[in-house]
Parts: structure tokens; sequence; C-alpha cells
């Protein structure tokens, strides 16, 4: 019987459209042609001068790429430099630098956990931190969003090797874990912390040091942050950041540090050169989250649902994912990109659009942004608003 392999793909398709979850890549130009509020450039410094001219430079020195992996050929003097810059400037004994923050989650999570361990994490953590738990074969507890005393129990019935991982702001709706109840409750059941704060550095914390150190956390022994310098760094790659002998645990043992090519020099350069701009201009920080409380308050003055911000994420709910698909197109062909976000990317099933609070945003920018997802909000979700 002859059959095309591949004939189930058109079923999937035709069940995403009727959903309305069909995704499609929209390559962006060059130069921006729309207000970008849907990027996670939080301190707007992909495009600064230092910090490119830091990536063109670094490429010229050390060429296009890494050339192979860590432990072969991938690893620069420059690698270990922003190793050190990262781990003095977060407040942690040791770092050691990815070429992903998704492949920084997958070493952390499948390193320190084993067939008959337990990781403990929230419902609402980050896709990366989901596959970890996958791929790290421990035994894996759900709990639900937020909730220290939940983590504590799943602990202590569990009675043995143990870790409990979350994010530190969440990336959906951009509140911030209490980190320093899940850290009692960990260090109660003698377990570790392993905590995403790749939506927390260069947003939250003295100077952007992070959401681990701004709960006083930052340098504990029984601490691991994972991150990424895509975000607040507007680089490329990723990070865990730790006691140093968790980090060398890390070089003998996590797959996607040992078998993946080097984090790229021009992303390192960047890196570097947008983290040393940040010490240097730590007030980057406050402004970014001073922009999201704006367009947060300006977004429920209007009457339309949005959460608290916690950190650079402004999270606003739309009644349903077509109305989100349509609310970001209707927003885009006014001259304003935000996020979309819907099933199966949030665990709750809420749809939302995502908008970013940039530090480089004008108060004449963000007057445009809430005028206009305002004006083009779903008629039941926004009453009229004076925005000048």
């Amino acid at each position: 019987m002859s059959f095309a392999p591949f004939d189930w793909i058109n079923d999937e398709a035709r069940r995403r459209a009727a959903a309305g979850l069909v995704r499609t890549l929209r390559p962006r130009p060059a130069e921006p042609d729309v207000l970008d509020l849907a990027s996670n450039d939080y301190l707007g410094l992909t495009r600064h001068p230092e910090v490119t001219a830091a990536a063109a430079g670094a490429a010229h020195r050390w060429g296009a790429g890494a050339t192979g992996s860590r432990l072969v050929t991938g690893s620069t003097a420059l690698h270990a430099e922003l190793e050190r810059e990262l781990a003095d400037f977060c407040g942690f004994e040791a770092a050691l630098v990815l070429s992903s923050g998704y492949a920084a989650n997958l070493a952390a999570l499948t390193a320190l956990s084993a067939r008959g361990s337990l990781i403990v994490s929230d419902a609402g953590n980050h896709a990366s931190i989901v596959d970890g738990c996958r791929l790290s074969r421990a035994e894996t507890a759900i709990v639900p969003h937020a909730d220290p005393e939940a983590v504590r129990k799943a602990l202590h019935t569990h009675g043995g090797r143990a870790l409990a991982v979350t994010d530190s702001v969440f990336s959906v709706d951009g509140d911030a874990a209490p980190l320093s109840a899940l850290a009692d409750a960990c260090r109660a059941e003698g377990a570790a912390l392993v905590v995403d704060d790749a939506h927390g550095l260069g947003v939250l914390g003295d100077g952007g040091r992070g959401a681990l150190a701004a709960a006083g956390l930052a340098g504990g022994e029984d601490i691991v942050a994972t991150m990424t310098l895509s975000k607040s760094l507007g680089s490329q790659g990723g990070a865990v950041l730790g006691p140093a002998r968790v980090i060398d645990h890390l070089v003998n043992t996590a797959r996607t540090f040992i078998f993946d090519t080097g984090l790229a020099p021009a992303s390192a350069g960047g890196a570097l050169g947008a983290l040393g701009l940040l010490g240097r201009e730590p007030e980057r920080a406050d402004r970014a989250r001073a922009v999201a409380a704006a367009l947060y308050e300006r977004l429920t003055d209007a009457g339309l649902t949005a959460v608290r911000p916690d950190a650079a994420v402004v999270s606003v709910r739309a009644p349903s994912a077509d109305a989100a698909v349509r609310w970001a197109a209707d927003c885009r062909a006014a001259g304003v990109l935000v996020g979309c976000f819907r099933p199966p990317s949030v665990p709750d099933g809420i749809s939302r659009l995502r908008l970013t609070a940039r530090a480089d945003l004008t108060q004449e920018q963000i007057m445009t942004a809430v005028d206009t997802v305002v004006r083009t909000a779903p008629r039941a979700e926004a009453v009229p608003v004076r925005v000048s």
C-alpha cells in the first residue's frame, strides 16, 4: 500500500487554522519601520553604537564564529572575560556562557538532576525550563504558579535530592516570582533553587543586577541563576551563574555545553559592551520599570485588562486568540509592533498582547503606543482615553 509519510501534517495544519493558531514568519527590515514594543530589547541596547562597535570589533579580531565547541576551539579570552564580568556584576562566584538562554536552562536542569531526583517546577515556567525538566529524567512536580508552600510540600514529600526551578519574571504576564519565600522553602527541605533571570537581568536589582541580587540571594551556595544575553544586553547567548563547583560540574556534564558550538565572538563582544554600558548607566534599569508602569497605568485607565508589571513586560488580555491576532495586526498596520501570545504559548489558555517597556522610549512614543493599542482594541475591551 502506497502512502505519503507526511500527509498527517495537512491534518495538523487544518486543525491549527480552525483554532486560529497559525504562526508565520515575518522578516523585519534592517531599518525599523514601526515603533517596536514587541522585542525583548529592554534597555534599548541592541542598536547602541557602543554595543554594535564592540560586536564588530570582536568579529574582526576573533572571526565570525567560535569554530568549535567550548572544550575544543570555541573558548576565547573574550568568553572568559564575559564570564568573569557577568559573575561579578550579578554577584556570583562563577559563570558559564552558552549559545542561548534555552541551552543554559537545559544545561542547568539536566546536569544538576538525575533519575530518582526531583525537580519542582512552577506551572508558569518558560518552555525551555519545561524541556529541561523533561530531558533531565528526574521526577517533575508541577506546582501552582508562585506558590512557595506548594513547592515546600512537594519537596518534603520527596525527601531526597531535589531542586526547585522558576522564572524570576514570567514572560507572559510580567509578574515576579516570590524568590525569598521560594528560597526559604528550598532551604527548609535541603533543596537547591534554580532561577531563570532572563527577564530580570538589566531591569531589576541595583543597577539592573537582576532579581536574585534584588532579593539578596545572589551568590548563595544553594542558588543557581540562568539568563540570556539577548534581552537587556541586546546581544545573543545565555549563561549559568552559581558556585564555582556547580559551574565546573556543568563544564564536565552539561550536554548543551559540551556538544554545542561556542557562542560567536561578536555576540560575546556585544554582550560585554552592553554590560560595561549598563555599569556606567545604571539608571537604564529604573527607566525601563518606569516606562512599564506608565504603559500599565494608561492602558488600565482606558479600561483594558492588564497585569501590573513587576519588571518590563506589560500584558494586556484579549477576549480570544483570533481577537488577539487581529488586534496585534491592527496595531502593526497603525505603526506599532506588539507581541501576541496565545495557546499553546500561554499555560492558562488566555490570549494576550505583550508590550515591551524599553528604557529608550520617549514620552511621545509611550503616548503613541497607548493610543494605538486602545484605539484598535476589540470594541468591548476599552473605553475612550485621552493620552496627551
